[in-house]
């Protein structure tokens, strides 16, 4: 085979919005990029569709924080570029039982960080929203304008029409099944798809999402736990007279509830009239062979529904539900490194977003890029999200939340 005619600096394997982002940033740099997925652009099978994601900076643990904060600068950056919006202005309000642990440590992260905020008692929920969300005396609100709502199949776009302005090459419905060593150190790789193409790259980043454990493990034998869960996000009707009310526009926001289960939600936005709702989790499932079929605690999500909002949204049933993919590692920490062994320095895996990553898509694409290009990142330590923390402990990260 001729090498030469399909080399390139880069390979990106994987076009959600990781593979996307990470593309817009090595092509940004100069490299000459490779951007390959293994379904149509923009399909739903994955992590990276649908109309919402939330922006907030309200973690328990700082290192995300500074991801967060790192990714409204990047967002807007992109959106300059591209000459369109993708996210959107909203305040961020968190409430949970009073002590609840991952509450508390998230308030805690913002005292530490010096993010603007209100810690509110049940009483001065009710005033703040006029009504809109009522929560339990036992319980606390945390209340921040750092909020924001993105679009997230936009979002995915805008990343890959700036990848294609810088000379990247897009390729769908390309499986990748093979990544092999070429040579000697600096030699490469060699990226197989099931089409019969191949390509050779200096470098390769691997960000295919729920997908990650099979091809990991069949290029090199490494066994990374990210467990694939199909989730279910639902819309819920807001009763005619309240419509406005939970709008987007009059400064409703987006929420999380911290108790069980774990629930999120954006205002009313991408479909007028209706709110979305979801539970953080999902279903164990093979992406390959999926149930495709709402999972949910129905019951659980109805009854919160109901009080936290008061009786002004229709909780008899969802008028709507979604699917999507999560991929799970076992502290819910991204997995972001080299793979190591025999390909060295030459392959970068991101993966194990945990169902929270979307909004610091281009921090991360950053980070990759820095990985595959220097081997090292910058501004950021990457103890957190090592491969080899599971050799130490099969749980990852130990939280003391």
């Amino acid at each position: 085979m001729e090498y030469s005619a399909q080399q390139f600096d880069i390979i990106v394997i994987g076009a959600g919005v990781m593979g996307s982002s990470t593309a817009y940033q090595t092509s940004k740099r100069g490299q000459k990029t490779l951007l390959l997925e293994q379904y149509d652009f923009f399909h739903h099978l994955g992590s990276s569709h649908g109309e919402s994601r939330t922006i907030r900076a309200t973690y328990p643990d700082d290192y995300y924080t500074d991801l967060v904060l790192d990714s409204y600068a990047l967002w807007e950056q992109a959106q300059s570029e591209i000459g369109y919006k993708v996210y959107y202005k909203a305040h961020q309000f968190d409430m949970g039982p009073s002590d609840s642990e991952s509450l508390n440590a998230i308030i805690a992260s913002c005292r530490k960080k010096s993010l603007p905020h209100r810690v509110l008692n049940s009483q001065q929920v009710a005033q703040q929203f006029s009504g809109r969300i009522q929560i339990p005396e036992n319980w606390v609100g945390l209340y921040l304008d750092k909020g924001r709502v993105i679009k997230p199949s936009k979002a995915v776009s805008m990343f890959q029409t700036l990848a294609s302005k810088n000379g990247a090459v897009l390729k769908d419905n390309s499986k990748v099944i093979e990544i092999k060593k070429i040579g000697g150190e600096n030699d490469g790789v060699l990226v197989s798809t099931a089409s019969g193409e191949s390509f050779r790259g200096k470098k390769c980043v691997v960000t295919v999402g729920a997908w990650t454990r099979k091809l990991v493990k069949r290029v090199s034998g490494v066994e990374l736990p990210i467990q694939p869960l199909e989730t279910t996000v639902s819309y819920w009707r807001i009763k005619e007279e309240y419509v406005s009310d939970y709008a987007i526009d009059n400064g409703f926001p987006s929420f999380a509830s911290y108790g069980d289960p774990c629930i999120y939600g954006t205002p009313s936005f991408e479909y007028p009239g209706l709110i979305k709702v979801g539970i953080h989790g999902g279903y164990p499932c093979d992406p390959d062979k999926r149930p495709w079929r709402p999972g949910f605690l129905l019951g659980a999500m109805k009854e919160w529904i109901e009080e936290r909002f008061s009786g002004r949204v229709d909780s008899s049933e969802p008028v709507m539900t979604q699917l999507c993919m999560y991929s799970m590692t076992p502290d819910e920490d991204f997995v972001l490194d080299l793979l190591g062994g025999e390909f060295g320095k030459d392959v970068v895996v991101g993966g194990g977003f945990s169902g929270h990553g979307f909004k610091m898509a281009p921090a991360v694409g950053t980070l990759l890029a820095d990985l595959a290009l220097t081997g090292e990142t910058k501004g950021l330590d990457l103890e957190y999200f090592r491969i080899g923390r599971f050799s130490d402990n099969p749980k990852g990260n130990v939280k003391h939340y």
